[in-house]
């Protein structure tokens, strides 16, 4: 023989259900909210804080006596898992080596960081900005060029930012 168990009918719960209980609750919820501070940002003119370690627009930098960085070890090439980067290089007549070539496919990358925390001697860095767009996919393609004229005007943030994280590294 088997006991079914049959819910016991309750008339408490019937009356939250017919009065809607759940509903106004909700109501007095949104009304508690309605009349307080507003958090919204209004974007162009207000500027939500960004964290130190906001990864953003690439940047190829330069020493101080304005020689690029960039030595061609191609050990950013090699750990993007997004294989956004292509560096082509040559042997100056000095004997150092240098890229020829350093482009960057921003409409591949997924912004992880691996090239900068590859990069022996800082050259390619992911900056705080992050107000840049393009209408057409090319438009998304940095060269070398592009990259080190990011990194031009925007040395002074690099270098902050860089000395902000060193005690973190």
């Amino acid at each position: 023989m088997s006991a079914v168990a049959a819910t016991p009918f309750s008339l408490k719960d019937f009356l939250k259900s017919f009065m809607l209980w759940e509903l106004a609750k909700g109501m007095v919820l949104t009304g508690r909210y309605a009349f307080s501070r507003r958090v919204t940002i209004q974007f162009p003119e207000e500027k939500t804080p960004l964290s130190p370690r906001f990864r953003g627009l690439h940047a190829l930098r330069r020493y101080e006596n304005g020689e690029e960085r960039c030595i061609a070890c191609k050990l950013c090439e090699a750990v993007c898992p997004a294989m956004a980067i292509t560096i082509e290089s040559d042997v100056r007549d000095d004997g150092s080596r240098r890229t020829t070539r350093y482009d960057i496919d921003l409409t591949k990358c997924i912004f992880c960081g691996f090239c900068e925390e590859s990069c022996p001697v800082d050259s390619i860095v992911e900056t705080q900005i992050f107000e840049y767009h393009g209408e057409k996919r090319g438009d998304l393609y940095f060269t070398k060029d592009m990259l080190l004229a990011v990194g031009d005007r925007y040395e002074a943030d690099i270098a902050a930012a860089k000395a902000a994280d060193a005690k973190y590294r």
